[in-house]
């Protein structure tokens, strides 16, 4: 039987327990603060990250993984037994993480590796990689794999509100929310990733009311097959859960902490919803 490994970088966000559960190896960002460098989620945990975005005044700066840290990950796969390999990174329009691990697999030798473009961030990218995870668990091959890698990106979207625009504008990932600009009074923001990139998803007067847009957008998606709560120390991570709790999905609601690469850019505060909406391929 063919054992694929799936890969992902530290942006996915997915819980170190559901990577353990699932054989998730993930390649880490970095990520600065002035002349300190730290690792995600191997030299600074996420609750580390936050802490030091209260007492620090610069904002933190990340930085993709090496070609050479993709080329570890695939010999350690090999060495695990694989014999192929997927990589899932965040939205190559975001980062330059895919283009990282597109040289490492182009240069690696050892087994086929393919390097997917989840288009996503934060458990938008997550639940593509818990998706292909278990499929490969479940036996599946590396082209089965690859093709469905390739429809899970289409069937993939975040909604999230910010409790700040500072981090996105300053990190320049603002995109398409320069709409916010200048109009921040008195008003809760709410990004959506489309086709890679950030771009606005509407404003509400009142966290109640923005919480309750991305409920229903996402009610408003149809039939589900995953489903996950995002956020970053938000003290709202009850009440946004309530309002799905009810959607229909054929997993476990996942409640997922934004860690560093995602969190210098969005800031502290935000919460979201990352879906997958179901899908017949390989079913």
């Amino acid at each position: 039987m063919t054992k694929v490994k799936i890969l992902s970088d530290s942006a996915c966000d997915l819980p170190d327990t559901e990577c353990a559960r699932l054989g998730v190896d993930l390649v880490s960002l970095s990520v600065r603060f002035g002349n300190d460098e730290f690792t995600d989620r191997v030299t600074i945990t996420t609750d580390e990250f936050w802490e030091l975005c209260l007492t620090q005044r610069a904002l933190p700066e990340t930085a993709a993984p090496s070609p050479g840290a993709f080329l570890t990950a695939f010999a350690k796969a090999v060495e695990e037994g694989a014999s192929a390999v997927i990589v899932v990174t965040l939205s190559s329009k975001l980062s330059g993480t895919f283009q990282s691990a597109k040289i490492a697999a182009d240069a690696f030798q050892g087994i086929p590796v393919f390097v997917l473009d989840s288009e996503a961030v934060s458990m938008g990218q997550g639940v593509i990689v818990a998706a292909l995870a278990e499929e490969a668990l479940a036996g599946r091959s590396f082209d089965e794999l690859v093709t469905l890698g390739q429809v899970l990106v289409t069937k993939t979207g975040v909604v999230a509100m910010l409790d700040t625009l500072d981090h996105l504008i300053k990190g320049g990932r603002v995109g398409g929310a320069k709409a916010f600009i200048g109009q921040m009074l008195s008003i809760k923001p709410l990004i959506r990733l489309r086709d890679g990139e950030v771009s606005e998803a509407g404003r509400q007067r009142t966290v109640s009311k923005a919480l309750r847009q991305i409920a229903d957008e996402v009610k408003a998606r149809g039939s589900l097959d995953r489903i996950a709560v995002i956020h970053a120390n938000s003290p709202h991570v009850a009440a946004l859960t309530e309002l799905v709790a009810g959607i229909s999905v054929n997993h476990p609601l996942i409640v997922a902490s934004i860690g560093p690469t995602v969190g210098t850019h969005g800031g502290p505060g935000a919460i979201g919803i990352a879906w997958l909406e179901t899908y017949d391929e390989l079913r």
